[in-house]
């Protein structure tokens, strides 16, 4: 593969920044004098070798903003390893801006009150609190696909009572394969909808519908995370490929995160639901974890 993307003069991501590190490396003057990374969670190796290159060892050259707990989309590995050390040199913000005590304190149980790294960088939750308050999320478990539907639907023209506009809402799946589920109740509550694609835009008058992962970033007034059930979330067939304990546990990680991150992209109004039987997450969301 690698010689066939040579023969047509193409290189794939990590290969472009791998070439970019390298080219750096070789400078004699650094191209930037700083380098500010946000998501930064998600960076791949790749990605920062090359911003390692950027820094060029000089102190205070890179600025990293991330949320461990929204650790998607890369696999977990040494920041130290690469060149990138800061053990001692971060702090965790403590102040939500974006969602309700409620749903933050709620959503965090999904994490337990501690997260770290491969180099032992632990973010501590207990003390964060949010600016504001807004009503409890709701947990309904449903015993049937159409039963989901309703409670959904009525969920959202509850919620539209309340002034709630289209574009305010998010409804949001697993994965594509759930989608249809999703546009059920959106239709079955009246409101016109918008799929997201990989562009995540959103339409005004349009309930926004998506799939975790295109959650990230986002942020609505009210959202509802459908298709929690068993072997869903998490994922079966990620878990029926992992082939030691701990490959497991990061798929059980990063599931947790995704069901995170789309339960922390409400504002004011969360409502999560499945179809019996229901993942074991939601038993997490109802119950602190034990440390």
């Amino acid at each position: 593969m690698i010689a066939a993307l040579k023969g047509r003069k193409l290189a794939t991501q990590a290969g472009l920044f791998n070439a970019l590190a390298a080219e750096l490396t070789q400078g004699k003057k650094p191209s930037f004098d700083f380098a500010v990374v946000d998501e930064a969670q998600d960076i791949g190796i790749a990605h920062l070798r090359f911003f390692a290159a950027l820094g060029a060892n000089r102190p205070n050259a890179l600025f990293f903003a991330g949320d461990l707990g929204q650790r998607i989309f890369q696999q977990p590995f040494s920041w130290k390893s690469l060149g990138v050390d800061v053990r001692g040199r971060s702090r965790n913000l403590r102040v939500n801006y974006r969602t309700s005590h409620q749903i933050r304190t709620q959503a965090d149980r999904l994490l337990g009150p501690e997260v770290t790294d491969v180099d032992g960088n632990t973010e501590c939750r207990r003390d964060t609190i949010s600016v504001f308050n807004g009503p409890p999320p709701a947990i309904r478990v449903a015993a049937s696909e159409a039963e989901e539907t309703k409670a959904v639907a009525d969920w959202l023209s509850a919620r539209a009572g309340e002034g709630v506009q289209a574009h305010e809402f998010g409804v949001f799946v697993r994965s594509p394969a759930q989608l249809v589920r999703a546009e059920a109740a959106v239709k079955a509550s009246g409101f016109a909808f918008k799929v997201l694609d990989e562009h995540v835009a959103t339409a005004t008058g349009h309930v926004s519908i998506g799939t975790m992962h295109l959650a990230k970033g986002l942020e609505f007034r009210a959202v509802a995370v459908m298709a929690c059930d068993d072997e869903i979330l998490p994922l079966q067939d990620r878990i029926e490929t992992v082939g030691d304990d701990a490959d497991l546990q990061e798929v059980y990680d990063t599931e947790r995160h995704l069901l995170y991150v789309a339960c922390t992209r409400a504002r004011d109004h969360l409502l999560i639901t499945a179809v019996e039987p229901a993942s074991e997450f939601l038993d997490d969301l109802t119950e602190p974890k034990s440390v």
